[in-house]
Protein backbone atom coordinates (compact mmCIF):
# COMPACT_ATOMS: atom_id res chain seq x y z
CA UNK A 1 0.00 0.00 0.00
CA UNK A 2 0.98 4.06 -0.77
CA UNK A 3 2.19 5.42 2.36
CA UNK A 4 0.30 8.69 3.55
CA UNK A 5 2.61 11.25 3.91
CA UNK A 6 2.15 13.86 6.37
CA UNK A 7 2.56 17.84 6.70
CA UNK A 8 2.82 20.16 9.19
CA UNK A 9 0.81 23.18 7.66
CA UNK A 10 1.61 27.03 8.63
CA UNK A 11 -1.64 28.87 9.81
CA UNK A 12 -2.17 32.55 10.44
CA UNK A 13 -5.66 32.49 10.29
CA UNK A 14 -6.01 34.22 6.58
CA UNK A 15 -7.02 33.25 3.32
CA UNK A 16 -3.47 32.20 2.34
CA UNK A 17 -2.80 29.38 4.68
CA UNK A 18 -6.33 28.02 4.64
CA UNK A 19 -6.04 27.54 0.61
CA UNK A 20 -2.75 25.94 1.02
CA UNK A 21 -3.37 23.76 3.44
CA UNK A 22 -6.96 22.82 1.30
CA UNK A 23 -4.42 22.31 -1.64
CA UNK A 24 -2.49 19.72 0.25
CA UNK A 25 -5.69 17.82 1.89
CA UNK A 26 -7.32 17.65 -1.05
CA UNK A 27 -4.59 15.84 -2.66
CA UNK A 28 -4.76 13.08 0.17
CA UNK A 29 -2.03 14.19 2.52
CA UNK A 30 -2.78 14.31 5.93
CA UNK A 31 -2.33 17.41 7.07
CA UNK A 32 -1.93 19.08 10.67
CA UNK A 33 -2.24 22.96 11.25
CA UNK A 34 0.43 25.09 13.69
CA UNK A 35 0.27 27.85 15.12
CA UNK A 36 2.76 30.34 17.05
CA UNK A 37 1.44 32.21 19.74
CA UNK A 38 4.57 35.31 20.01
CA UNK A 39 2.32 37.97 22.07
CA UNK A 40 1.79 39.95 19.31
CA UNK A 41 -0.62 38.61 17.55
CA UNK A 42 -4.00 40.24 16.44
CA UNK A 43 -6.24 37.64 17.11
CA UNK A 44 -8.86 38.01 20.11
CA UNK A 45 -7.13 41.02 21.13
CA UNK A 46 -8.56 44.80 20.94
CA UNK A 47 -11.24 44.19 18.31
CA UNK A 48 -12.46 41.33 21.16
CA UNK A 49 -13.04 44.27 23.50
CA UNK A 50 -14.25 47.29 21.79
CA UNK A 51 -17.70 48.58 20.38
CA UNK A 52 -16.14 50.07 17.37
CA UNK A 53 -15.06 46.46 16.23
CA UNK A 54 -18.38 44.65 17.23
CA UNK A 55 -18.89 43.86 13.68
CA UNK A 56 -16.11 41.80 14.03
CA UNK A 57 -16.28 38.18 14.85
CA UNK A 58 -15.31 37.43 17.60
CA UNK A 59 -13.26 34.50 17.42
CA UNK A 60 -9.21 33.15 16.82
CA UNK A 61 -8.79 32.88 13.07
CA UNK A 62 -6.34 30.15 13.16
CA UNK A 63 -8.97 27.80 15.35
CA UNK A 64 -11.66 28.55 12.94
CA UNK A 65 -9.61 28.01 10.09
CA UNK A 66 -8.52 24.38 11.14
CA UNK A 67 -12.24 23.51 11.96
CA UNK A 68 -13.58 24.60 8.77
CA UNK A 69 -10.78 22.51 7.10
CA UNK A 70 -11.78 19.60 9.56
CA UNK A 71 -7.53 19.59 10.63
CA UNK A 72 -6.25 19.37 14.23
CA UNK A 73 -4.45 22.38 15.17
CA UNK A 74 -1.59 22.72 17.26
CA UNK A 75 -1.01 26.05 19.11
CA UNK A 76 2.78 26.81 20.33
CA UNK A 77 3.82 29.54 22.75
CA UNK A 78 7.16 30.63 21.63
CA UNK A 79 6.57 34.61 23.42
CA UNK A 80 10.21 33.82 25.18
CA UNK A 81 11.89 32.29 22.35
CA UNK A 82 10.34 35.06 19.82
CA UNK A 83 11.96 37.96 22.19
CA UNK A 84 15.17 37.70 20.35
CA UNK A 85 13.64 37.78 17.07
CA UNK A 86 12.06 41.40 17.44
CA UNK A 87 14.89 42.75 19.49
CA UNK A 88 18.17 41.32 17.63
CA UNK A 89 16.65 40.76 13.53
CA UNK A 90 19.52 39.29 11.47
CA UNK A 91 18.03 40.85 8.79
CA UNK A 92 16.71 44.14 9.98
CA UNK A 93 12.81 45.80 10.18
CA UNK A 94 10.16 46.65 7.62
CA UNK A 95 8.83 49.94 7.84
CA UNK A 96 7.78 49.59 11.42
CA UNK A 97 9.53 47.15 13.70
CA UNK A 98 8.29 43.92 12.33
CA UNK A 99 11.21 41.60 11.48
CA UNK A 100 9.17 39.96 8.87
CA UNK A 101 11.93 37.96 7.06
CA UNK A 102 13.79 36.47 10.69
CA UNK A 103 10.01 35.82 11.99
CA UNK A 104 9.48 33.80 9.03
CA UNK A 105 12.98 31.96 9.09
CA UNK A 106 11.77 31.57 12.95
CA UNK A 107 8.59 29.86 12.11
CA UNK A 108 9.64 27.59 9.40
CA UNK A 109 12.62 26.91 11.69
CA UNK A 110 10.26 25.47 14.72
CA UNK A 111 7.87 23.65 12.28
CA UNK A 112 11.17 21.91 11.21
CA UNK A 113 11.81 20.90 14.68
CA UNK A 114 8.26 19.62 14.97
CA UNK A 115 7.81 17.41 11.82
CA UNK A 116 11.33 15.90 13.34
CA UNK A 117 9.96 15.19 16.64
CA UNK A 118 6.49 13.61 15.40
CA UNK A 119 7.40 11.98 11.99
CA UNK A 120 6.11 13.97 9.90
CA UNK A 121 7.36 14.52 6.28
CA UNK A 122 6.95 18.19 4.79
CA UNK A 123 6.19 21.77 5.68
CA UNK A 124 3.35 23.58 4.53
CA UNK A 125 2.68 27.54 4.11
CA UNK A 126 0.46 30.04 2.65
CA UNK A 127 3.51 32.33 0.72
CA UNK A 128 2.83 33.98 -2.56
CA UNK A 129 5.79 35.20 -4.15
CA UNK A 130 5.82 39.25 -4.11
CA UNK A 131 3.07 38.95 -1.70
CA UNK A 132 5.30 40.14 1.33
CA UNK A 133 8.08 43.10 0.61
CA UNK A 134 10.20 41.73 3.28
CA UNK A 135 9.61 37.80 3.85
CA UNK A 136 7.84 36.35 0.18
CA UNK A 137 9.96 37.70 -2.63
CA UNK A 138 11.97 35.76 -5.21
CA UNK A 139 15.17 36.54 -3.38
CA UNK A 140 13.95 35.94 0.14
CA UNK A 141 12.19 32.63 -0.50
CA UNK A 142 15.73 30.22 -0.87
CA UNK A 143 17.16 32.17 3.07
CA UNK A 144 14.22 31.05 4.81
CA UNK A 145 14.37 27.53 3.14
CA UNK A 146 18.22 27.45 4.42
CA UNK A 147 18.12 29.63 7.48
CA UNK A 148 14.99 27.29 8.85
CA UNK A 149 17.50 24.07 7.79
CA UNK A 150 13.84 22.75 6.14
CA UNK A 151 15.49 23.10 2.53
CA UNK A 152 13.31 21.61 0.31
CA UNK A 153 10.30 20.30 2.96
CA UNK A 154 9.16 23.12 2.29
CA UNK A 155 6.28 23.43 0.06
CA UNK A 156 4.36 26.74 -1.04
CA UNK A 157 1.24 25.48 -2.79
CA UNK A 158 0.11 29.03 -3.96
CA UNK A 159 3.31 30.07 -5.95
CA UNK A 160 4.91 26.44 -6.27
CA UNK A 161 5.16 26.00 -10.21
CA UNK A 162 7.31 29.78 -10.22
CA UNK A 163 9.90 28.17 -7.78
CA UNK A 164 12.36 25.32 -8.10
CA UNK A 165 10.68 21.73 -7.54
CA UNK A 166 10.43 20.81 -3.83
CA UNK A 167 11.13 17.11 -2.28
CA UNK A 168 7.19 16.50 -2.16
CA UNK A 169 7.12 16.87 -5.20
CA UNK A 170 9.86 15.14 -7.07
CA UNK A 171 9.01 12.44 -4.67
CA UNK A 172 5.11 12.46 -5.93
CA UNK A 173 3.71 12.80 -2.75
CA UNK A 174 1.88 15.46 -4.06
CA UNK A 175 1.15 16.41 -7.81
CA UNK A 176 3.21 20.11 -8.90
CA UNK A 177 0.28 20.38 -11.74
CA UNK A 178 -2.29 20.30 -9.37
CA UNK A 179 -0.11 23.45 -7.24
CA UNK A 180 -0.54 27.05 -8.57
CA UNK A 181 1.71 30.17 -9.74
CA UNK A 182 0.68 32.78 -8.09
CA UNK A 183 2.35 36.04 -8.16
CA UNK A 184 2.39 39.38 -6.94
CA UNK A 185 0.16 41.84 -4.21
CA UNK A 186 -3.13 41.45 -5.90
CA UNK A 187 -5.72 39.03 -4.09
CA UNK A 188 -8.48 38.10 -6.86
CA UNK A 189 -6.74 34.71 -7.84
CA UNK A 190 -6.77 33.52 -4.33
CA UNK A 191 -10.16 34.99 -4.03
CA UNK A 192 -11.57 33.38 -7.09
CA UNK A 193 -9.90 30.00 -6.16
CA UNK A 194 -11.55 30.04 -2.83
CA UNK A 195 -14.76 30.24 -4.37
CA UNK A 196 -13.65 27.12 -6.62
CA UNK A 197 -13.11 25.09 -3.32
CA UNK A 198 -16.48 25.73 -2.28
CA UNK A 199 -14.77 28.44 0.67
CA UNK A 200 -17.47 31.48 1.33
CA UNK A 201 -15.85 32.90 4.47
CA UNK A 202 -12.74 33.52 5.49
CA UNK A 203 -10.76 36.68 7.29
CA UNK A 204 -10.58 39.63 5.24
CA UNK A 205 -7.12 39.32 3.19
CA UNK A 206 -5.39 42.67 4.74
CA UNK A 207 -3.89 43.89 7.46
CA UNK A 208 -1.79 41.53 8.48
CA UNK A 209 -1.90 39.45 11.80
CA UNK A 210 0.95 41.40 13.51
CA UNK A 211 0.61 44.53 15.62
CA UNK A 212 4.28 45.10 14.56
CA UNK A 213 3.78 46.23 11.36
CA UNK A 214 1.39 48.48 12.81
CA UNK A 215 3.02 52.02 13.12
CA UNK A 216 1.15 52.94 16.00
CA UNK A 217 1.78 50.42 18.06
CA UNK A 218 5.69 50.33 17.02
CA UNK A 219 6.28 54.22 17.64
CA UNK A 220 4.38 52.86 21.46
CA UNK A 221 7.21 49.94 21.39
CA UNK A 222 9.87 52.17 20.90
CA UNK A 223 9.03 54.63 23.14
CA UNK A 224 8.57 51.88 25.65
CA UNK A 225 12.31 51.09 24.70
CA UNK A 226 13.79 53.95 24.99
CA UNK A 227 12.23 54.79 28.25
CA UNK A 228 13.37 51.93 30.02
CA UNK A 229 17.00 52.18 28.72
CA UNK A 230 16.84 48.96 27.33
CA UNK A 231 15.39 46.68 24.34
CA UNK A 232 13.70 44.42 26.31
CA UNK A 233 9.99 43.53 27.60
CA UNK A 234 7.50 41.44 29.35
CA UNK A 235 4.11 39.75 28.14
CA UNK A 236 2.14 42.52 29.95
CA UNK A 237 4.06 45.45 28.48
CA UNK A 238 3.48 44.36 24.94
CA UNK A 239 -0.41 43.38 25.84
CA UNK A 240 -1.05 46.88 27.62
CA UNK A 241 0.55 48.62 24.24
CA UNK A 242 -2.22 47.50 22.53
CA UNK A 243 -5.31 48.69 24.50
CA UNK A 244 -6.18 52.87 25.05
CA UNK A 245 -4.72 55.85 24.47
CA UNK A 246 -1.26 56.32 25.33
CA UNK A 247 -0.10 59.66 26.57
CA UNK A 248 3.66 60.76 27.83
CA UNK A 249 3.21 64.49 29.34
CA UNK A 250 7.29 63.97 30.79
CA UNK A 251 10.06 61.35 29.92
CA UNK A 252 9.84 59.27 33.55
CA UNK A 253 5.76 58.83 33.17
CA UNK A 254 3.18 57.75 30.72
CA UNK A 255 -0.62 57.65 31.13
CA UNK A 256 -2.48 54.89 29.65
CA UNK A 257 -6.14 55.82 29.32
CA UNK A 258 -9.08 54.18 28.55
CA UNK A 259 -11.20 55.03 25.59
CA UNK A 260 -14.11 52.59 26.88
CA UNK A 261 -15.85 50.20 28.52
CA UNK A 262 -14.41 46.92 27.26
CA UNK A 263 -10.86 48.75 27.48
CA UNK A 264 -11.65 49.84 30.76
CA UNK A 265 -12.27 46.68 32.40
CA UNK A 266 -9.44 45.40 30.54
CA UNK A 267 -7.03 47.55 32.30
CA UNK A 268 -8.97 46.86 35.83
CA UNK A 269 -7.03 43.67 35.60
CA UNK A 270 -3.22 45.68 35.84
CA UNK A 271 -4.50 48.20 38.63
CA UNK A 272 -3.03 46.87 41.48
CA UNK A 273 0.37 46.88 39.74
CA UNK A 274 0.11 50.68 38.81
CA UNK A 275 -0.67 53.98 40.05
CA UNK A 276 -4.30 54.63 38.57
CA UNK A 277 -6.80 57.35 38.06
CA UNK A 278 -10.56 57.57 38.44
CA UNK A 279 -12.74 60.36 37.56
CA UNK A 280 -15.91 60.33 40.06
CA UNK A 281 -17.61 63.50 39.50
CA UNK A 282 -18.37 62.46 35.95
CA UNK A 283 -18.14 59.27 34.37
CA UNK A 284 -14.96 58.83 32.31
CA UNK A 285 -11.78 56.21 32.10
CA UNK A 286 -9.97 54.07 34.19
CA UNK A 287 -6.22 55.83 33.82
CA UNK A 288 -3.23 53.84 34.39
CA UNK A 289 0.32 55.54 35.30
CA UNK A 290 3.34 54.14 34.48
CA UNK A 291 6.11 55.28 36.27
CA UNK A 292 7.06 57.25 39.01
CA UNK A 293 5.48 60.66 40.09
CA UNK A 294 5.54 63.63 42.32
CA UNK A 295 3.15 65.62 43.15
CA UNK A 296 3.22 68.21 40.44
CA UNK A 297 3.23 64.77 37.57
CA UNK A 298 0.16 63.70 39.37
CA UNK A 299 -1.90 66.90 38.83
CA UNK A 300 -0.80 66.82 35.00
CA UNK A 301 -2.31 63.34 35.17
CA UNK A 302 -5.05 63.96 37.03
CA UNK A 303 -5.70 66.59 34.58
CA UNK A 304 -5.61 64.79 31.41
CA UNK A 305 -8.11 62.37 33.26
CA UNK A 306 -10.72 64.84 33.54
CA UNK A 307 -10.13 65.70 29.82
CA UNK A 308 -10.88 62.59 28.55
CA UNK A 309 -14.02 62.52 31.04
CA UNK A 310 -17.19 63.55 30.17
CA UNK A 311 -16.31 66.37 32.67
CA UNK A 312 -14.31 67.77 29.89
CA UNK A 313 -15.85 71.19 29.42
CA UNK A 314 -16.95 71.07 33.29
CA UNK A 315 -14.73 73.84 35.85
CA UNK A 316 -13.86 71.44 38.05
CA UNK A 317 -13.60 67.15 38.22
CA UNK A 318 -13.02 64.85 41.40
CA UNK A 319 -10.80 62.07 40.84
CA UNK A 320 -9.97 59.29 42.97
CA UNK A 321 -6.26 58.70 43.25
CA UNK A 322 -5.48 55.61 43.64
CA UNK A 323 -1.21 55.62 44.69
CA UNK A 324 1.01 52.72 44.35
CA UNK A 325 3.52 52.70 47.47
CA UNK A 326 5.58 49.58 46.99
CA UNK A 327 2.83 46.99 47.90
CA UNK A 328 0.51 48.86 49.45
CA UNK A 329 -1.73 51.65 47.62
CA UNK A 330 -2.82 54.68 48.92
CA UNK A 331 -5.93 56.46 48.00
CA UNK A 332 -6.91 60.25 47.50
CA UNK A 333 -9.39 62.44 46.62
CA UNK A 334 -8.62 65.77 44.45
CA UNK A 335 -10.46 68.07 42.24
CA UNK A 336 -8.80 69.46 39.37
CA UNK A 337 -9.47 71.79 36.09
CA UNK A 338 -9.34 69.21 32.91
CA UNK A 339 -7.07 70.59 30.01
CA UNK A 340 -8.63 71.66 26.85
CA UNK A 341 -7.86 70.09 24.12
CA UNK A 342 -5.95 72.42 22.79
CA UNK A 343 -3.79 72.90 25.14
CA UNK A 344 -2.37 69.08 25.25
CA UNK A 345 0.85 69.28 23.39
CA UNK A 346 0.85 66.85 20.02
CA UNK A 347 4.18 65.48 21.76
CA UNK A 348 2.50 63.90 24.31
CA UNK A 349 0.35 61.19 22.33
CA UNK A 350 2.18 58.17 21.52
Amino acid sequence: MKTQRKAISLISGGLDSMLATKAILDQGVHVEGINFYTGFCVEGHTHAIRKKDKAKPKRNNALWVAEQLGIKLHIIDIIEEYKDVVINPKHGYGSNLNPCLDCKCFMVKKAHEWIQENDFDFIITGEVVGQRPMSQRRDTMPVIQRESGAEDRLLRPLCAKILPETLPEREGWVDREQLFGFNGRGRKPQIALAGKMGIEDYAQPAGGCCFLTDAAYSNKLADLWTTRGERDYELDDIMLLKVGRHLRPRPHFKLIVGREEGENRFLEGYRKQFTHIIPISHPGPLVLVDGNINEEDLEIAARLTARFSQGKKAASVRVEVHSKKGDTTEMTEMDVTPYRIEDIPTEWYL
